[in-house]
């Protein structure tokens, strides 16, 4: 059988996304004591430019990502998840992602993690995100590390 990981489009609240960001919800409460849930609530109403995306392969959904504007050249990145480590879906979903982003105009992409979060920090890395000063929210807090990337 081919494993072909397709990415799609679709809306945040579709129930092929809820069953994986539940996942990833409850992943993270599991891992860091916090779901991230608050930093995903309905931030797509107010935000025009704004894509949410499942990976699939061979029809499961395995892996989430998305992005939101924040200012006119910079998108964030949020609710990166692959279900099975180390199988390209985190890079497949965030090279989609960047080039959706560039397509629509942004010239930079942010994004937090936690900084305990060693697997997220270093596939950040891997994938020529920087570290930039913290952010909106991120500013003052010593848990979270932000990073950036040019996408010009």
């Amino acid at each position: 059988m081919t494993n072909i990981l397709s990415i799609l489009p679709v809306d945040p609240n579709d129930k092929k996304a809820l069953g994986i960001t539940e996942e990833l919800s409850a992943d993270l409460f599991k891992r860091f004591g916090s779901d991230g849930k608050n930093s995903f609530t309905d931030w797509q109403n107010n935000n025009p430019k704004f894509l949410f995306v499942v990976a699939s392969l061979n029809n499961e959904i395995v892996g989430c990502g998305a992005f939101r504007a924040i200012n006119e050249n910079t998108a964030e990145i949020k609710r990166m998840y692959a279900k099975f480590p180390r199988r390209k879906i985190g890079q497949t979903i965030l090279s989609y992602l960047e080039e959706k982003a560039k397509d629509i105009g942004f010239r930079n992409l942010v994004l937090e993690t936690r900084l305990k979060n060693n697997e997220a920090v270093q596939f950040y890395q891997k994938q020529g995100y920087k570290v930039i000063p913290n952010y909106g929210k991120y500013v003052n807090r010593s848990e979270a590390v932000c990073f950036g990337k040019s996408l010009i």
